[in-house]
C-alpha cells in the first residue's frame, strides 16, 4: 500500500461522536473529568487509598477511574471528586443547539 492509498479524515475533537456514539458528549465529559482526577492523584503523588481516605470517595471508585471504567458516574460526583482533590477547581460547559440533521439523525 502506498501513501496515496489512504484519505485523511479529520475528527471533530470527540472520538465517541465520531464513532457514532449517541451519549457521545456525556462520555467525552466524564473523560475529560476523569483525566483531570488522574492526573491530579499523579500530580499529589496520592495512591487510590491515600486518596479515598483524605476525600472520603471509596479508594474503590479512584481505582475505577484509573482503570477508565466510568459507567458508574454521574457528572455531578465526578466534578465533586475532582473538587475533592484540587482547590482551584473551575469547570466551564458550554452547550452548542444540535444541528437539524443531527436530531433527526439522533432520532
Amino acid at each position: 500500500m502506498s501513501e496515496n492509498d489512504f484519505e485523511l479524515v479529520e475528527g471533530s475533537g470527540n472520538v465517541f461522536r465520531d464513532l457514532g456514539d449517541p451519549d457521545a458528549d456525556l462520555k467525552q465529559a466524564k473523560a475529560i473529568l476523569a483525566a483531570r482526577i488522574i492526573a491530579a492523584l499523579d500530580e499529589r503523588g496520592l495512591s487510590v487509598r491515600r486518596a479515598g481516605a483524605l476525600t472520603r470517595f471509596a479508594a474503590a471508585d479512584f481505582s475505577r477511574i484509573r482503570n477508565a471504567d466510568l459507567g458508574r458516574f454521574t457528572l455531578d460526583r465526578l466534578m465533586k471528586m475532582l473538587a475533592s482533590l484540587d482547590n482551584d477547581l473551575r469547570v466551564t460547559l458550554h452547550v452548542n443547539a444540535r444541528h437539524e440533521d443531527e436530531v433527526a439523525m439522533a432520532k
